[in-house]
């Protein structure tokens, strides 16, 4: 077997972690179940990781990083709303393709709160949610030429919530027809709080990101 370097092998962990916790949930999981399914012996589990929690952590961020691409560009000429709504597809898309891994998010959130010591990793979760729905609004401001009329802080909250609840009821209704019409009811608002972008304003931000 070749000898991996310790990303390669938090990689390995990553992924084996997913797996088992998409096979047994989450509360069944131990480091004992995943070294076996990575098949590598349970001390590269300590060399990589310094606890559960931090392994809880980087499940949610792998599983976040699948779903949450880069916003794309669009034709010349594309509304706001049809801007966002393509970007908010591509999320949704990434969703459906993945139902499992989006459930044990869910079941990681519940674990977490349930378990003394580990409200933290739950608390962080949602912190990387956040700052991840902040990054995402953001790009997607500099990609479409807009800015949004509401604090971007709010905004991520606000969008964070709503593709949270979306998410989670399609889990459980798998009614994709309503579950897009929902999606396409949110692009609307975020195109309702968007204003074109200045070519003043617009010409400092592509400077700037030089």
């Amino acid at each position: 077997m070749p000898r991996l370097s310790a990303d390669d092998r938090r990689e390995q962990l990553v992924e084996a972690a997913i797996r088992v916790m998409i096979r047994d949930g989450v509360a069944r999981t131990t480091t004992r179940a995943v070294v076996a399914e990575a098949e590598v012996p349970l001390g590269a589990f300590h060399y990589c990781f310094r606890s559960k929690e931090e392994l809880l952590q980087s499940v949610t961020e792998r599983i976040m990083e699948r779903t949450l691409t880069p916003p794309r560009e669009v034709p010349e000429g594309t509304t706001p709303y049809e801007a966002i709504r393509a970007n908010l597809h591509v999320y949704w898309d990434r969703v459906r393709s993945r139902p499992d891994e989006h459930q044990v998010t869910y079941e990681l959130t519940q674990y977490a709160l349930r378990q003394p010591g580990l409200a933290e990793a739950a608390r962080r979760q949602y912190g990387h949610y956040l700052a991840t729905s902040t990054d995402y609004l953001d790009s997607m401001a500099r990609v479409l030429g807009i800015r949004w009329t509401i604090t971007l802080p709010v905004l991520a909250r606000y969008g964070m919530s709503a593709l949270d609840g979306l998410t989670l009821t399609w889990l459980v209704d798998r009614d994709d027809e309503a579950a897009t019409a929902a999606l396409d009811e949110f692009a609307r608002y975020l195109a309702s709080v968007a204003t074109p972008m200045d070519s003043a304003e617009g010409t400092g931000r592509r400077a700037a990101g030089r």
